[in-house]
């Protein structure tokens, strides 16, 4: 497919008349080619859909930050490489602490009354959730569905299931450490 009007010029059109059209044209352009590039780095499907869809939208957002002083493309290429490194290094160093405070706190295996102490503070906590969460959570974690399953249920992408179990576990442990310390 030939391109009638060079990615610099959509660029300029776009910050000039802020009509969607000719971002879209830019984004049908390079969706597939970011895409591959997340993936690449990524190695994960799901994750690369999700980085793709956050490095456009920062390019929709930041579209006066390119100064033409390289070819659109080769802009967001960067930001898309950038933007993907600065997931993965976020990830890796946010499990790490996970681990590390898991491994800090873990009870001796002798210690089984703080062990029953924490279960029942847990249930407590449980019990607070609301259906939903409790549903989405015994799916995920009793029943052991996959995202994509989970999604397919809900009729939701699988980002949003994340989010969704991502948001509930940061609940229960703020609610767990706000009543248990």
């Amino acid at each position: 497919m030939k391109h009638s009007v060079k990615d610099e010029e959509l660029v300029r059109l776009y910050l000039h008349t802020r009509q969607n059209a000719y971002f879209e044209q830019l984004y049908t352009r390079y969706v597939g080619k970011v895409y591959r590039r997340c993936y690449s780095l990524t190695k994960d499907a799901s994750q690369a859909e999700d980085f793709t869809h956050d490095i456009f939208l920062r390019i929709h957002t930041s579209m006066s930050r390119f100064q033409e002083r390289s070819a659109f493309s080769t802009w967001l290429y960067a930001i898309s490489y950038n933007y993907c490194m600065d997931q993965l290094r976020s990830t890796s160093r946010n499990s790490m602490i996970e681990l590390d405070e898991a491994a800090h706190n873990m009870p001796d295996v002798n210690d089984t009354e703080l062990l029953e102490q924490r279960l029942r503070h847990l249930s407590v906590v449980m019990e607070n959730m609301s259906d939903e969460e409790s549903l989405l959570l015994r799916l995920k974690y009793e029943d052991d569905l996959d995202i994509k399953e989970i999604a397919r249920q809900y009729n939701l992408k699988d980002s949003a299931i994340k989010m969704r179990l991502k948001r509930t576990r940061d609940k229960i442990r703020r609610m767990y450490f706000e009543q248990h310390g």
